[in-house]
């Protein structure tokens, strides 16, 4: 008789207990399912055939590219562009591996290995090896963020964006009609305070190693001012700068400096949560600047495109992000015209990467 009285009281303990724990949970715990009932579908494939201008493979030299295909052709990925494709004999292995099986899907740019900055005849020799890779079939150069944050000369100090002894490099680029993609330093948060006001306080605390400060390794002010000046040092040279150079949330500075340097170009890699979240205002930075913006996703991960199709051509309100860490709000569509789709997602990279296969795409 007195367990069969403990029973009622046991679930009832257990159901006080759940709610406690549910009302003491974490920020990174809650995750609301959205009660909003409005109209709209994902889009697993984009309207038109596109161009990933920011991808990344780094077992393209010995992988099995027919895998990798078949995810592309799913999502209407017409031609990926492979940014890690070191130099050298690691470049040459995988425009050979693209040769012998798809050879107008892909196309790889190469790296430049910034060790040794300062040594006599290192300027010399970077350049050429970039030219015999461009030579080899490299479409373009990929600078990652490492300059700027993490690279540094013979005397061991922070090598900077604009340092002059790699201007010979971004003269040759020019000089050759390749572009440069380039990714310096990271979004502005980073180097912010980690508190209560900090957009990428769930970010940081989940990645503690993203932090930075004005003097680890320099303020983020410095790195991307550094990048512009670089820009403007050689306006013959196209440069494609990556996550909308981190102003996708300040597309009104972003339009001062795309008016300012001309031959700067912005790719909307890992971004797209900025965009989703002001759909009017990026709807008319794109109609604006349609012929400088290329389409490119950053990360290999076929699931995560659909966000990227739903933001850039739906007119759907209030749809989820695909990474809590990086967002914590909706997403809107930017409802983009046809025209200014096709430039995103191939016209502008036809124009700015050599040889690509334009068969590939329509004729209009």
């Amino acid at each position: 008789m007195i367990l069969k009285n403990l029973v009622p009281l046991c679930i009832l303990f257990l159901a006080f207990s759940n709610e406690a724990m549910s009302q003491n949970m974490s920020f990174e715990e809650y995750n609301p399912v959205s009660t909003l009932k409005v109209p709209g579908k994902e889009i697993h494939r984009a309207k038109f055939p596109f161009i990933d201008v920011h991808g990344h493979q780094y077992q393209m030299p010995t992988q099995d590219l027919s895998l990798l295909i078949a995810d592309m052709d799913k999502l209407n990925l017409a031609i990926m562009v492979n940014l890690s494709g070191g130099s050298g004999e690691r470049i040459k292995q995988s425009l050979e591996n693209i040769k012998d099986h798809y050879p107008n899907r892909f196309a790889v740019f190469a790296n430049v290995d910034f060790d040794g900055v300062g040594k006599p005849g290192w300027s010399e020799k970077a350049v050429a090896q970039l030219e015999a890779d461009i030579k080899n079939g490299a479409k373009g150069l990929k600078v990652y963020k490492s300059l700027g944050l993490r690279d540094k000369d013979v005397s061991g100090k922070r090598l900077a964006v604009d340092d002059d002894r790699l201007s010979a490099i971004w003269e040759k680029c020019g000089e050759l009609g390749v572009p440069v993609l380039i990714h310096s330093a990271d979004p502005k948060p980073f180097w912010d305070e980690v508190n209560s006001d900090n957009e990428r306080w769930l970010e940081l605390k989940t990645h503690p190693r993203r932090k930075r400060s004005a003097t680890d390794p320099a303020s983020w002010e410095q790195i991307i001012g550094e990048q512009h000046r670089m820009f403007k040092k050689h306006p013959n040279t196209k440069f494609i700068n990556a996550h909308m150079g981190w102003y996708a949330n300040d597309l009104g500075t972003l339009a001062r400096l795309m008016d300012e340097m001309p031959n700067m170009y912005v790719g909307i890699g890992a971004i797209i949560a900025e965009l989703g979240r002001q759909p009017k205002n990026a709807h008319k930075f794109f109609v604006k600047y349609q012929d400088r913006v290329l389409f490119g996703k950053d990360s290999w991960k076929p699931e995560e495109f659909p966000t990227y199709f739903r933001v850039l051509e739906s007119d759907d309100e209030y749809f989820p992000y695909h990474k809590k860490y990086h967002a914590f709000w909706a997403m809107y569509g930017m409802d983009l015209p046809d025209e200014v789709l096709k430039k995103l997602y191939y016209k502008n990279a036809l124009k700015l990467i050599p040889g690509l296969d334009r068969s590939l795409f329509p004729k209009d």
